[in-house]
């Protein structure tokens, strides 16, 4: 397996293009088994999930085409479905490979998929996805690993849907399977992340009657079929956030391009509490820290829902935490095992206890590097940070799982002068 080696106490300086959001294109790729005609996805990054998911839709009949012309993009179609069996091989990669479901149940009647694998990051049921589903009418049997759903006759029904706690997945599904729906259906206590009002753009695009999105309940009115549509896929706003924090942890600055604050209200208002500074630019902002700052100020942190801090960027905000003065307490609400990195981190010469869902940081000023071993998709990049900082040598191991999120990370850095590089 690969490994990322890294020496650290170079500030990054230089310019970095964000690429499209992989939690935003995982469900707009889903949206091509609502249609038989053509879903053009722009802005396409090139990550291993989008691999994985191409290679499920793809079993199950779907043409899925780079052309070499356009770069970044994806053309969908499946005016051609032979199987509705999504199989354990596949999913169990990936978590959003669930995200066939509901579009399968809606068009075709019927799906058989894979209970899904991806990050061990705790419990992410699915049962919000199956009792939305029920509610619509569908029948739904667990059975040697597989949900196996069936529509009633005349397809799935329009509902009132009340989510018990906030699913972006859930909500993502059930959107897709009630633009096919026979009558109105109301998504209560839906997410609101950027990412579920991208998908309602482009199902909107397709033809889907959707208003709401962004808001705490999104109402659908269904419609007998969906066209085909182009839809460009909105700027990571996980990605962008981890790039600031690599301009904080080294002193550095850097302007990101291809990207917004506007996605980020939370996580720029600690960012800068902390002691960062932004200045938008025409292609994005500069992100620097604060004139005469030598150690960035400890900050407390709560991750929740969108608007809130987001739990995808709590790993790397520890790293930045890590280093900074004073003592911060980080408390997680969204997933009760997403602080696998804390040990590695203390490998480093960080200063973390964990008390149940919170960690207490001392700042220290200076991490020192050492082997570590990544644990998730998240955690990968809090590492990468915490060894561009660091003093010495930081070989990062397992960064399989930083290739399901982020594109080309170690050329992006080493273009801004970070002593990075792929060991194979």
């Amino acid at each position: 397996m690969d490994k990322l080696q890294i020496e650290g106490g170079v500030p990054l300086r230089g310019k970095i293009r964000i690429g499209g959001a992989k939690n935003a294109a995982l469900p707009l790729m889903a949206t091509s088994l609502l249609t038989d005609q053509p879903i053009v996805l722009e802005n396409i990054p090139k990550l291993s999930d989008i691999k994985t998911l191409s290679g499920v839709l793809m079993s199950l009949g779907v043409s899925v085409q780079e052309p070499e012309d356009k770069l970044n993009t994806l053309i969908l179609q499946s005016d051609h479905i032979n199987n509705v069996h999504a199989d354990y091989d596949l999913v169990r990669k990936m978590r959003a490979s669930i995200l066939v479901l509901g579009p399968l149940v809606a068009r075709h009647g019927k799906a058989e998929v894979s209970l899904p694998g991806g990050c061990a990051l705790g419990t992410r049921p699915v049962d919000l996805h199956i009792k939305g589903l029920e509610r619509m009418g569908a029948k739904i049997i667990l059975e040697d690993g597989y949900i196996r759903a069936t529509a009633p006759k005349g397809g799935l029904k329009g509902a009132d849907i009340a989510f018990p706690l906030i699913s972006v997945t859930g909500t993502e599904n059930l959107l897709m399977a009630a633009t096919l729906a026979k009558g109105t259906t109301h998504l209560i206590n839906a997410a609101r992340e950027p990412e579920v009002i991208d998908l309602a753009d482009c199902l909107i695009k397709m033809g889907a009657k959707i208003s709401g999105a962004g808001t705490h309940t999104i109402t659908i009115e269904g419609v007998p079929s969906l066209k085909g549509a182009t839809h460009p896929v909105l700027a990571d706003r996980i990605e962008t956030g981890t790039y600031i924090a690599a301009a904080g942890i080294t002193n550095g600055e850097l302007e990101l391009t291809n990207t917004t604050l506007d996605t980020l209200p939370t996580v720029v208002s600690l960012y800068e509490e902390a002691g960062l500074c932004f200045n938008k630019t025409k292609e994005g902002f500069i992100v620097s820290r604060k004139k005469g700052i030598k150690r960035l100020k400890s900050v407390d942190m709560i991750t929740e829902p969108y608007p809130g801090f987001s739990t995808d960027l709590q790993a790397q905000f520890m790293a930045l935490m890590s280093l900074s003065e004073g003592s911060s307490t980080i408390t997680e609400t969204i997933f009760e095992n997403r602080f696998m990195h804390v040990a590695e981190l203390i490998r480093m010469g960080a200063d973390i206890q964990i008390h149940g869902s919170s960690t207490t940081i001392k700042g220290k000023k200076e991490l020192v590097g050492a082997p570590v071993m990544a644990t998730d998709l998240r955690a990968s990049a809090c590492l990468v940070l915490a060894g561009l900082a660091a003093k010495g040598q930081t070989t990062v191991s397992r960064i399989y799982h930083l290739d399901r999120g982020y594109e080309a990370m170690e050329t992006k850095l080493q273009a801004c002068g970070a002593k990075i590089k792929r060991i194979p």
